[in-house]
């Protein structure tokens, strides 16, 4: 019988590690039955009223210890297995960095100054002496209504005018379209006999006869002549098209644009000409940072390569690959707009292989393999040059396979006993950004429904594929003063009910609470918050390169759902110092300590253990 804590020992040589059971000991048997040596393997605790069992395999030649806290001598519960590390849980990707404040071009540089409105071009009857008028009849206004129109002219009914004053009612119906935007609408008095005392006053609004643009390569002009006919619908707004110009600025897509509006064929007709110049849209990084958990290595590398337009639609594509000293994932993403109001729909297919190299499981060979797809179509509702609010759905796929010593082999809770897990969700979002000139603000709320079909991991008990989870996401940047900002974040995931590992929210590491390791806290419900300022201490003399100093702060709390325990601690905080460098736009490097100032154990073996972390980014072209 084990002793307390103690280790499964058959001599000084061998030791071996407590795994539970499951049917696949059978193949563990049938592959490794002519071996004298042997694994004592765990009865579940439904079952704990038969004895430990051993079963010949061939153990490595290096001793193996579990060091797991063993609570009972009658072996490893559902709780003490979830310890072991999983190489399946892929890391997610961190928030995406908000760019830095900046003012748009002023509006002079977007919309070249009109011609002038059609009022102010036609001619006025001659008429001599004075006409009493007793109401004005405005025609073929969409924009202003009857009341709207009376009021405006009221002060020359009732009365003598004279044909000045006539003119200055005439005007003051163009000068309403204008204050109100509408700089190619105007107002003419038509050739007509006066009954009645009525004056008809012949409201033109201006239209777009044509949308013309120069200066495109590779992008089709339809793309940019699209997103500007929504913005320039009959009558035709300047503040509305230049809000337009504005989002299109703001494309990545677009380096710099410039319209001018011209006389078209006749009155109340005009033609605009726009030209753009195009944006790099080839584009490559290459990275490094500790920011993966020890258990498969923590000094993650890559290189991706994109284009953000790959057939002159606008339509984005990625690659990625990603390698540790135990893992290896590629990810492939493409996204096409579907719509001039830039709705788009989007592919994710990621493919991931690990490896467990971390002591003294390594010698376990626990392997995982895990595939990811994610279907998904975002539609901006709101889109202006200052705030965008966007609703999306998503349809993930997500599988996992876990092995022991080359056998398929349930390490990961709520996979069935091959080791298996699969997921099948529908994700709801919403996403709002605001943007100013000095700061920007984004938010992201997701409801996850994991959905018992498609072959999804149905159990008879939780954790399993279906599941109910919210995640929110929260990020702030302030300019304070030139090159010296303010970043906050928050993230905050909560669990109807228990979640296997895949779904869960992980605390600790890189982009989280710096100063433990990474994901050292993985449960169903978590909360985190950070705030950072970065103040600049030195520049070149070129003015590209920024050297800022950061001090920072993390919070993270994490809970389990249902009848899980509880991780002790279930609360990290830390407060750190860190160096950031950055020259222009193509070279980037972190390095930060995080000190811990609620102790945990830990190994220390790596430098995220250490409270060390580091990240560098380039960008070739």
């Amino acid at each position: 019988m084990l002793d307390r804590g103690g280790e499964i020992s058959y001599s000084t040589e061998l030791k071996a590690a407590l795994i539970p059971s499951s049917p696949a000991v059978s193949q563990f048997a049938k592959s490794w039955g002519k071996q004298s040596q042997s694994l004592m393997m765990a009865v579940p605790e439904d079952e704990r009223s038969r004895i430990l069992s051993s079963i010949p395999l061939v153990i490595p030649p290096k001793n193996i210890a579990n060091r797991l806290d063993i609570s009972s001598n009658e072996g490893l519960d559902n709780s003490q297995v979830s310890q072991l590390p999983n190489p399946g849980i892929p890391t997610p990707p961190p928030q995406p960095e908000l760019p830095i404040p900046s003012p748009l071009p002023p509006p002079e540089e977007l919309l070249q100054p009109s011609t002038p409105a059609p009022g102010d071009r036609e001619e006025i009857p001659n008429v001599p002496g004075t006409v009493t008028v007793e109401r004005f009849e405005v025609v073929g206004s969409t924009v202003f209504s009857k009341e709207e129109l009376d009021k405006l002219l009221a002060d020359f009914t009732g009365r003598p005018i004279s044909f000045a004053e006539l003119l200055q009612a005439r005007s003051a119906v163009t000068q309403l379209y204008i204050s109100k935007g509408y700089i190619t609408s105007g107002a003419l008095i038509p050739p007509q006999s006066m009954t009645g005392g009525v004056v008809k006053i012949q409201a033109i609004e201006g239209r777009l006869e044509s949308i013309s643009v120069a200066g495109n390569q590779r992008l089709n002009p339809e793309y940019v002549r699209s997103r500007l006919a929504i913005a320039t619908q009959a009558p035709l707004n300047q503040n509305q098209l230049l809000e337009a110009l504005q989002l299109l600025q703001l494309n990545p897509l677009i380096q710099n644009i410039s319209a001018e509006l011209q006389a078209g064929s006749r009155p109340g007709l005009n033609l605009l000409e726009v030209r753009i110049k195009e944006a790099k849209t080839l584009n490559s990084r290459i990275f490094a940072d500790n920011g993966r958990s020890p258990s498969v290595g923590t000094f993650r590398r890559g290189a991706e390569i994109g284009s953000g337009n790959v057939s002159g639609r606008g339509d984005r594509a990625s690659l990625t690959y990603t390698n540790t000293d135990g893992s290896n994932s590629v990810e492939l993403n493409y996204t096409l707009p579907v719509n001039p109001r830039n709705g788009t729909v989007s592919f994710q297919l990621s493919r991931s292989k690990s490896n467990i190299i971390e002591p003294p499981f390594d010698e376990l060979d626990i392997e995982a393999k895990s595939r990811d797809y994610e279907l998904t179509y975002r539609q901006p509702i709101v889109q202006t040059p200052n705030q965008e609010i966007a609703l999306g759905i998503s349809a993930a796929r997500r599988e996992s396979d876990t092995f022991l010593l080359g056998v398929e082999y349930p390490l990961s809770p709520g996979s069935d006993d091959r080791g298996r897990t699969r997921i099948f969700a529908v994700r709801a979002f919403q996403e709002y950004t605001q943007r100013g000139a000095r700061q920007v603000f984004a938010a992201r709320s997701q409801f996850s429904l994991g959905i018992g079909a498609f072959d999804a991991s149905v159990n008879n008990s939780e954790p399993d594929g279906q599941f109910l989870a919210w995640r929110g996401q929260a990020q702030y940047l302030r300019l304070l003063a030139p090159d010296t900002l303010l970043l906050l974040r928050s993230d905050v995931q909560l669990a109807a009910g228990e979640l296997v590992p895949l779904e869960q929210i992980g605390l600790g590491g890189l982009d989280t609470v710096r100063g433990y390791r990474q994901d050292l806290l993985l449960t169903d419900n978590g909360v985190f918050a950070s705030a950072e300022v970065r103040y600049p201490i030195y520049r070149t003399g070129d003015k590209k390169g920024i050297l800022q100093l950061t001090p920072f702060i993390d919070f993270g709390r994490a809970w389990n759902s249902g009848s899980k325990g509880e991780p002790d601690p279930n609360t990290l905080v830390s407060a750190g110092l860190g160096l950031r460098w950055q020259y222009g736009d193509r070279f980037t490097a972190r390095f930060e300590w995080g000190i811990p100032l609620i102790e945990v154990k830990s190994s220390d073996r790596t430098l995220q253990e250490r409270g060390l972390y580091f990240s560098i980014e380039f960008k070739p072209f």
